[in-house]
């Protein structure tokens, strides 16, 4: 991570494009996994250090996002207060994300003076211009401890499978929905929101005394979306760039646009969270001076409020920050996250920018994923299963071979799994056959019998063009290149690199780099290995987004001395010259080693092979059960028909019998 306490801030530049990127904000009450990992943080690390590479000025933001419920309820199962709770995921987070060379310019943490200040002032905006109601609500209620309860405070039995300890929001059992309170009537919920509670818990308890709650009426803030619906989607048709978003973050944005917006809740009655300020005329103290704001109101707007940290660090009244935030005319925000965040980022952060009247810098592009999965199941911290992000580290194998398996399977367009065998290969065929062997074969044909140097390959004439052609072929492909990582299309990006690094395996395949070729052709000999030296400085440059230690390896090798920012570049044409003649190379080195088979099904079992067993086992009887369910359903409707068909057939043959009983018989 960058060191932004040391050097001056980066601001936006005038005359250039400057690019903002967010990663979503990962809740400070668990250990990241893979999947989560893939899903924000690395894909916006590659996406920042393409842009770094390509020249443009680029800030990167990220941090905890710590208030809300769900940091009450771990606080409270860890026996633990919130503030002491998030410290300690603040800096399990950072040390995770440090390991995976994640390069942020900062990675903050919502609670903080500046996210207060900022939340409360958008807020104040949306109230004074109409875009805020009050609705009266019921809600559990604690008489013990005098305090209306969220529903995650609130456990009981499950109305539908009668499991305990069920909770007020869901039912981990049977995976419903449910409300914390049998409802007293039908209720719709909110369009465009959560889904209706299927279900309620059967003799509920506070979570904190053990006492029934009561249910007592009580007033909660809404963010007027029906009244921005107008605004939201114009922005979204004319403004937003939409059309470029991953097809998810499309089709979800859509989906709730087409519903219809519906006011939002976006108060809860906790004590961890920015507090509802209680000034404003209309704003009765006594109705919410205990509530809080909902966490996935004032989660997004933790992006200026860490922002204004790193460029305003303690200075209250800096308003640097808004160079970035309120400067749409000259910033580009792109946001990474997994596709259950879509609607905060799509819908509700750009609804409450557009009601504040301000000239915010709304998102240019959401790069949205899918799931990764494990081994054919699902991550569990609790059951152990999966890799987690401190626990990759635990194998022994580099963090460049991570961060490739896991780019290579990001998830951009439907479900992906982590599969160890293919980790395995990914490592021994993709890295070490491939990159590592051009790496490899050229710095040690130049070290051994070019005398550690650089040869003089401007001599040659080239007299059939095949080294133009190489030239011409990875161009195009850097171009490919340039276009995929331009569009956040990681896994196309990455392939491209292979297909760069295969160009330069054919190079020295076609022209036979050996000790025959340097006698016979000496001339031929260095403009090859010229060639191929300055195609691994390439390779440094479009690597270095993905695996930036391998790339430092690579310019090591080469003996490239430039330092700083200019250490990496991706340039809009190779001209395969930077290199230049006489330069010194460095020591050859192994940038990939072999993992041996059979750690596969090693590592399979030590990251929870029996519990994923008993997971894939669970989910083919509910498979079976589903199957078995649906064919006798099948069969019952079909007897049904039956049924119905047969007094049909009774009553034809009856009418034709009697019909023919009613004929007068006919003489001979």
């Amino acid at each position: 991570m960058s060191d932004s306490a040391s050097s001056p801030s980066l601001l936006p530049q005038p005359g250039k494009q400057n690019v903002l990127i967010t990663s979503a904000l990962p809740y400070a009450n668990n250990v990241p996994h893979l999947g989560n990992i893939i899903g924000s943080v690395l894909s916006a690390d590659v996406f920042a250090r393409f842009c770094r590479a390509r020249g443009l000025p680029t800030l990167y933001i990220c941090g905890t996002d710590e208030y809300g419920t769900a940091t009450e309820t771990q606080a409270l199962a860890e026996g633990v207060d919130p503030a002491t709770l998030c410290n300690k995921y603040n800096a399990i987070h950072s040390d995770i994300y440090a390991w995976f060379k994640i390069d942020f310019d900062i990675f903050g943490r919502t609670p903080t003076p500046q996210h207060t200040e900022i939340v409360q002032d958008m807020f104040t905006r949306l109230w004074e211009n109409g875009f805020i109601e009050q609705r009266e609500t019921e809600q559990a209620y604690c008489p013990t401890h005098s305090s209306f309860l969220a529903d995650r405070f609130v456990e009981g039995e499950c109305s539908l499978c009668h499991a305990a300890g069920a909770r007020g929001d869901q039912c981990d059992a049977c995976g419903n929905l449910l409300d914390p309170l049998e409802p007293v009537e039908d209720t719709t919920g909110e369009a465009g929101q959560e889904k209706k509670a299927t279900g309620w818990l059967i003799n509920p308890r506070c979570k904190l005394d053990g006492t029934t709650p009561e249910r007592r009426k009580t007033k909660h803030l809404y963010l007027r979306l029906d009244a921005l619906q107008p605004e939201i989607k114009s922005w979204l048709e004319n403004a937003s760039n939409s059309k470029e978003w991953s097809s998810n973050a499309i089709a979800i944005t859509q989906s709730w646009i087409t519903d219809g917006l519906k006011p939002r809740s976006i108060t809860r009655d906790l004590k961890w969270g920015v507090p509802v300020p209680t000034n404003l005329p209309g704003l009765s103290g006594e109705d919410f001076d205990n509530k809080v704001f909902y966490v996935w109101f004032d989660a997004c707007i933790g992006y200026p409020s860490i922002t204004k940290c790193y460029t305003d660090r303690d200075d209250p009244t800096g308003k640097n920050w808004e160079k970035w935030w309120k400067n749409p005319d000259n910033v580009s925000l792109y946001q990474f996250m997994g596709k259950d965040n879509v609607p905060f980022h799509s819908i509700i952060f750009p609804g409450s920018q557009l009601g504040t009247r301000e000239k915010w810098t709304q998102v240019t592009k959401l790069s949205t994923t899918e799931y990764l999965n494990y081994e054919g199941g699902k991550f569990s911290k609790s059951k152990q299963v999966g890799v987690f992000g401190n626990s990759a580290k635990d194998t022994g194998v580099g963090v460049d071979v991570w961060r490739y398996y896991l780019l290579s399977r990001r998830p951009e367009t439907s479900d992906s799994e982590f599969s160890w065998r293919e980790f395995v290969d990914a490592n021994n065929n993709d890295l070490l056959k491939n990159l590592g062997n051009f790496c490899n074969r050229v710095v040690k044909f130049c070290h051994a019998k070019l005398n550690a140097v650089v040869p003089d390959y401007r001599a040659y004439k080239d007299p059939d063009n095949s080294l133009k052609q190489c030239k011409d072929e990875v161009n195009a492909l850097l171009q490919t290149y340039i276009a995929n990582l331009t569009a956040a299309k990681l896994r196309s990006g990455l392939t491209t690199i292979l297909g760069i690094s295969a160009v330069g395996n054919k190079l020295l395949q076609d022209n036979k780099l050996s000790n025959q070729l340097l006698t016979e052709d000496p001339e031929r000999c260095g403009a090859v290995v010229g060639l191929a030296l300055n195609l691994l400085h390439l390779l440094a440059g479009v690597l270095f987004p993905y695996m930036p230690g391998t790339a430092e390896s690579i310019l090591d090798q080469i003996g490239f001395q430039v330092s700083g920012s200019g250490r990496f570049s991706i340039p809009d044409t190779w001209t395969a010259d930077v290199l230049p003649p006489n330069q010194p190379i460095g020591e050859p080195k192994l940038l990939f080693s072999a993992i041996p088979s059979e750690k596969a099904d090693e590592w399979r079992e030590a990251f929870g092979g029996e519990e994923l067993r008993k997971q894939k086992a669970i989910e083919l009887e509910k498979a079976a059960a589903k199957k078995a369910a649906k064919e006798k359903e099948k069969e019952k409707k079909r007897l049904k028909k039956l049924a119905q068909k047969a007094p049909e057939e009774q009553l034809k043959n009856l009418s034709i019998t009697d019909n023919a009983d009613s004929q007068p018989s006919q003489k001979s």
